[in-house]
């Protein structure tokens, strides 16, 4: 669908198109296929005769985002599925839900149950895909999907939306470490260190969807803060996520550096 196409959405980002050159983009049925572009996430409005993001006319501080965290028993979406969902909504610099679930799942090997703290007999008792995907699609909305490395947390719920027969995310999303890159100076932008290093949220569980979802969006608020003046939309934040230079890395102090390389050593 040319709908889709990069240009396109750019426009929409932006200054928009005009109502009936979009409407033609739509082809036959153009109000059900927009309602349906609209229940997908795609936050598509018409704004003074020009089709456009709902995001390129909000500004930053009104925007809903959804800061989104998932735990899943592999790395490929194709073969793996969520173990765990944690989402929390915040608009004006306030957290307004939060929403939180286990996915029932049969396999989940030592190493991640380790690693997450999350056990088999805990999932066997879960909820079916199928009824977390339901909520947690109704819970998105059309909110701007915000996430610590975005893409892996995208991919997977849309895969897993699909699974369940629900149709592929169409959000608009955001990607704290990009951000974080591009506003703050740290060695390291992993979730686990930025919260040590700049004391994001004391009661972190690391690996747990909905504690990793409430550092992501203290970390969040915290990049917020940061933005350069000239940012007065959600759809520019966007973009300077992904096109500002980020930040150079300073270099770890001498002491920091021989612990690290005796760490390794040890190794």
């Amino acid at each position: 669908m040319k709908l889709f196409d990069p240009k396109i959405l750019s426009r929409l980002s932006k200054n928009g198109i005009p109502k009936e050159e979009f409407e033609l983009l739509l082809g036959s049925d153009a109000d059900l296929r927009l309602e349906l572009l609209k229940s997908q996430g795609m936050n598509i409005i018409l704004h003074e005769e020009m089709y456009c993001f709902q995001s390129a006319i909000t500004s930053v501080k009104d925007t809903l985002f959804c800061i989104v965290d998932v735990e899943s028993n592999g790395s490929k979406p194709a073969h793996h599925q969520i173990i765990e969902i944690g989402a929390v909504k915040l608009q004006n610099g306030k957290i307004i839900d939060t929403y939180e679930s286990l996915v029932y799942c049969t396999d989940i090997s030592d190493q991640i149950q380790e690693i997450t703290g999350i056990k088999t007999e805990q999932t066997l008792k879960a909820p079916a895909m199928s009824k977390v995907m339901r909520e947690f699609r109704l819970f998105l909305g059309d909110a701007i999907f915000v996430g610590h490395d975005a893409k892996f947390d995208y991919n997977f719920v849309s895969a897993m939306m699909e699974r369940v027969g629900l149709s592929k995310l169409l959000n608009r999303s955001l990607c704290t470490i990009d951000l974080a890159e591009r506003t703050i100076e740290s060695e390291r932008y992993g979730l686990a260190y930025l919260n040590t290093a700049l004391e994001l949220y004391k009661e972190a569980t690391h690996h747990r969807a909905l504690s990793d979802a409430m550092t992501t969006t203290k970390l969040l608020k915290r990049v917020l803060n940061l933005l350069p003046s000239s940012i007065t939309n959600s759809e520019e934040l966007i973009a300077f996520s992904k096109e500002a230079k980020r930040l150079k890395r300073p270099k770890p102090k001498k002491e920091e550096k021989k612990e690290t390389e005796e760490k390794e050593a040890v190794k």
